[in-house]
């Protein structure tokens, strides 16, 4: 459990721009100062989103490759070094970015749509609640905030999911290129095609983006609170990003443990022909049955490898933006005064 941490207040409130202290880099003055939960504060968010997850997880194309053929054929690599070996061997470097113009385009969107909306669903439930329980409960704030973001994101996402999942694991190449492969998916099986997963995807990235999120959040709190000496307004960008950098990488990890069996699920769900009439449940229910307990775990240390870079890499490139763009870096600011 992260420990508890003061309430932050007011997140209508208009923050007074941001300024780092530094005896070596200059103090940061934001040069446009953004109004908190205005509609240009949810688009750069949104932007912020769409840059992180879209990069990241392009970058990671090899090892979510490796990730996804480990989930569909049990024993192929003996680990993940073995796999980059033979995939390199067989296929060149083209072949460890297979998959990499879905992944670009649909973690771009579900990025926009995950942390765009995640400031505003805080704006919103804030609202609704009052600003005095939303402080007292940050956590279900957060949790709430996230979870509701990640629906839509996944809306998004899905179908680039599906033929990034088809081109990385098909035993022969699924299409020649990027348009090819939606025309195949559409022509075989029209928009369930594309949306077939969806059901797992929300079982994977929900509770994922939930923990990913108010762990994060409660991390950069602690950091703050215990291990380091002054608030942190009195800390410069590079030594914030810092923060934001370690906070990223520890949430990551608990990430891809919580979300593991139900990516599991979905690389297997997207490679499994469904029989006439059986419905996704059933083939999702079919499909755990035949790969037991272990078998839902498989790629597990590649994916925390992933993960916890790829969240790290997520929250610096969002932050980084946020600071460009003349905000704060998210989370750990000191309580707002109360008002007399």
């Amino acid at each position: 459990m992260i420990p508890p941490t003061e309430s932050l207040n007011a997140f209508k409130a208009v923050r007074k721009p941001f300024i780092a202290a530094s005896t070596v880099e200059k103090p940061f003055v934001a040069h446009a100062p953004i109004e908190i939960n205005s509609a240009k504060y949810f688009f750069t968010s949104a932007v912020g989103g769409a840059l992180a997850c879209g990069l990241t997880h392009y970058m990671m194309t090899p090892v979510d490759m490796l990730k996804c053929r480990m989930q569909v054929t049990k024993g192929m690599y003996s680990g993940v070094i073995d796999g980059f070996k033979k995939v390199a061997s067989a296929e060149g470097i083209k072949g460890l970015y297979l998959g990499g113009m879905p992944t670009l385009i649909g973690y771009s969107l579900q990025g926009m749509g995950k942390y765009g909306f995640y400031e505003y669903f805080k704006y919103l439930y804030t609202g609704i609640v009052g600003e005095e329980t939303a402080a007292k409960y940050k956590t279900m704030l957060y949790l709430s905030a996230s979870g509701s973001a990640e629906v839509i994101a996944d809306v998004l996402l899905c179908p680039m999911e599906a033929l990034k999942v088809k081109m990385q694991t098909s035993a022969t190449p699924f299409a020649t290129s990027f348009l090819g492969g939606l025309r195949k998916i559409n022509a075989a099986e029209g928009i369930n095609g594309f949306y077939k997963g969806l059901a797992p995807l929300w079982l994977r990235q929900i509770p994922y983006t939930m923990v990913k999120f108010a762990t994060f959040e409660r991390t950069v709190e602690a950091i703050y609170k215990y291990a380091l000496s002054k608030p942190k307004e009195q800390y410069t960008k590079t030594e914030q990003l810092g923060v934001t950098a370690a906070a990223g990488y520890f949430a990551g990890i608990f990430c891809a443990i919580v979300s593991h069996p139900a990516d599991t699920l979905v690389s297997k769900l997207n490679n499994v022909a469904k029989a006439e009439g059986e419905s996704t449940g059933t083939v999702a229910m079919r499909i755990l049955k035949d790969l037991g307990f272990a078998g839902v775990w498989a790629g597990l240390g590649p994916r925390i490898f992933m993960i916890g870079t790829l969240t790290a890499g997520q929250w610096l490139v969002v932050d980084s933006y946020k600071v460009w763009s003349g905000l704060p870096t998210t989370g750990g600011a000191a309580p707002a005064a109360k008002k007399e």
